[in-house]
């Protein structure tokens, strides 16, 4: 359910709203708008009639039942669209923010010189694996603790804040503690243990579709981490498992414009996981800024043909420039347009 106050409603008003939902054994979760606070009661299945009651109480403007199986995801539970702060970066504002960096931390070189060229191109928050699951149990597994440290050096040295992915539940105070950003990559997108805990972190998450997760279904993994607390949720559509074999998996571009109208969560597109193959990422990221995505997250390296993980779908710094130049172009294009009159 989400109660609406009344624009005049009482701080005492609004508190007794929150107290009486939590009483017959829903979660309370408060919003205050510009104009109203919106009182979202979210949780078991006791007092399901009893909310019917919560539009006699004072300062109460309306009850408005949510339909959707993911409650606090829902474009019904939030109309605007949510924006993520990370630093001075806003991601779900209006700007196309850019994600890049290495699928792994490597090395303090190779980090820093993937840091600078980032930053030179205009990327706004730099990628990089500390952590790597691998299909393989021989594969490199990343430096852990020493590849966090590195990142934190970068970040440090450039100013670009660092997103990376977390694993392991045990490991999510030692990754907040270097990270701006906590990734859930597509095989972890239905652990809800790890959901659940990370939900009660206050660092920003950006969720990966899993390569046979429903758009449902990545909602209600969102919500396992709104319903913990945090709201700072970035959504990723990286592609998904098809009968096709031409490019590792099947990027499903309409996936941003449905989950748009679903969800307030600002929405951004992996084309580098999508199709395997480098040559594929600048126009799979123009089709991104086209389709209404809020960002992208590529992986480049300095020298791709050296890289310890999926060197074969990494640019080169030639090939970042590249798209940072044609979408910015693209994006004054687009801006231009939508300002002309009819």
């Amino acid at each position: 359910m989400i109660i609406v106050m009344k624009r005049n409603a009482t701080e005492t008003q609004i508190d007794h709203v929150v107290r009486w939902v939590e009483s017959i054994g829903y979660r309370a979760h408060r919003s205050n708008g510009t104009e109203q606070t919106v009182v979202k009661a979210v949780g078991g299945e006791r007092g399901g009639e009893e909310l019917k009651y919560l539009a006699a109480l004072s300062g109460v403007e309306k009850v408005v039942p949510i339909r959707k199986p993911y409650k606090l995801t829902s474009r019904e539970a939030k109309e605007e669209d949510t924006v993520v702060h990370v630093g001075d970066v806003r991601i779900g504002s209006g700007e196309f923010v850019v994600m890049a960096g290495p699928c792994s931390v490597e090395s303090e070189e190779q980090l820093l010189e993937s840091a600078y060229i980032v930053r030179k191109g205009g990327g706004r928050i730099l990628r990089g694996g500390a952590f790597k699951p691998r299909t393989s149990p021989y594969s490199f597994q990343g430096m852990e603790e020493d590849g966090l440290k590195l990142l934190a050096k970068a970040r440090e040295k450039t100013g670009l804040p660092v997103v990376t992915e977390i694993v392991n539940p045990e490991d999510l105070d030692l990754v907040e503690a270097y990270t701006d950003i906590l990734q859930v990559g597509a095989r972890n997108v239905q652990n809800f243990a790890l959901l659940k805990k990370i939900g009660r972190s206050r660092k920003p998450v950006l969720l990966k579709r899993g390569m046979m997760t429903t758009i449902e279904e990545l909602l209600m993994s969102a919500e396992y981490i709104l319903s913990a607390g945090n709201d700072q949720v970035i959504l990723c559509e990286r592609g998904i498992r098809t009968f096709e074999t031409a490019t590792r998996n099947t990027l499903d571009i309409s996936a941003v414009p449905v989950l748009k109208e679903l969800t307030h969560l600002p929405v951004i597109i992996d084309p580098s996981h999508a199709t395997g193959h480098w040559k594929y990422v600048i126009p799979l990221s123009r089709a991104a800024l086209a389709v209404g995505a809020d960002g992208v997250i590529v992986e480049m390296h300095p020298q791709p043909e050296k890289a310890f993980c999926d060197g074969a779908q990494s640019l080169t710094p030639e090939k970042f420039y590249e798209l940072m130049e044609e979408l910015k172009t693209m994006e004054y294009v687009l801006n231009m347009t939508t300002k002309v009159p009819a």
